[in-house]
């Protein structure tokens, strides 16, 4: 098994490749601010010339997204889990017409439905699906059982617009992602269907809006179970940031880094680095 090649700055293996693929939290900011050097790595990529985009497992639509990363300069593409589930409910894809919506904040859902002809409802019994799109950081799991309750009786399918287990916040803290809750839901027993990293129609989307073929393609993510799996499923070369979810955990020790991939069911990444830098 291969060692991944370590760098300090990924402008030296931008030229490489056609596009560069960022991940969005834990990799470009911590929901707070922007990591360091996060801002001069990109503008430094930008003045190369290199194609840059964000694939981010959100369970909000890309706009939001973009808007929240807009000071960081523009992306070719801004990607979600959310915005790919939205997709597919508005090309009837699905066919999922009241949704009951647990989300991060009051109003989350009812911008995220905006433009589709769902309606939602914070009663289970009056839906025909449970839309999981994300959890305040405060959140207790226990909290969400009585609607999760209600889907395993009634078989409600489980859309769940961002997988993440966890992710990570200022000062190191780690917060509990939807994709916990949909994992434990599964094990149950209940139908839950995912979008996003590490699934493969979400990587095919932005290959789709680059117009770049796999092969030329670099994620850059920090977690191994969905950023790096996911692209290597795709064919996307690969690298792994130590220092966003596995902050604390040193990921930069190839012994560590070997438990770690072996944990997540990937491959050793092609390279990795410390931080965005």
């Amino acid at each position: 098994m291969h060692r991944p090649r370590v760098i300090e700055h990924l402008a030296d293996i931008a030229g490489g490749f056609d596009a560069i693929v960022f991940d969005q939290w834990g990799v470009l900011h911590d929901g707070s601010a922007p990591y360091p050097g996060a801002l001069a790595c990109l503008s430094s990529l930008r003045q190369a010339g290199a194609c840059l985009a964000v694939l981010s497992n959100s369970g909000k639509r890309a706009a939001p997204n973009a808007a929240r990363i807009a000071a960081m300069g523009g992306f070719r593409c801004v990607m979600t889990s959310g915005e790919a589930l939205w997709t597919d409910l508005a090309a009837d894809r699905l066919p999922y017409r009241s949704l009951c919506p647990v989300e991060r904040a009051p109003g989350d859902a009812a911008d995220w439905a905006e433009g589709l002809a769902v309606t939602l409802t914070p009663d289970p019994d009056r839906a025909d699906a449970v839309l999981l799109m994300g959890l305040p950081d405060d959140a207790s799991p226990g909290a969400y059982e009585p609607v999760l309750d209600a889907a395993l009786r009634r078989a409600l399918p489980v859309l769940c617009s961002n997988p993440d287990l966890a992710s990570p916040r200022a000062g190191g803290r780690l917060v509990t992602s939807p994709g916990a809750l949909a994992q434990a839901h599964a094990a149950r027993g209940g139908q839950v269907h995912l979008y996003g990293k590490p699934h493969l129609p979400v990587f095919r989307a932005v290959e789709a809006a680059l117009n770049v073929p796999p092969a030329r393609i670099l994620m850059v993510g920090d977690s191994l179970d969905h950023d790096i799996r996911g692209a290597q499923a795709a064919g996307w070369a690969t690298a792994f940031v130590e220092g966003g979810l596995y902050a604390g955990q040193g990921a930069g020790s190839p012994d560590v880094l070997a438990r770690l991939v072996a944990k997540a069911g990937c491959d050793l990444p092609d390279y990795s680095l410390p931080q965005v830098a």
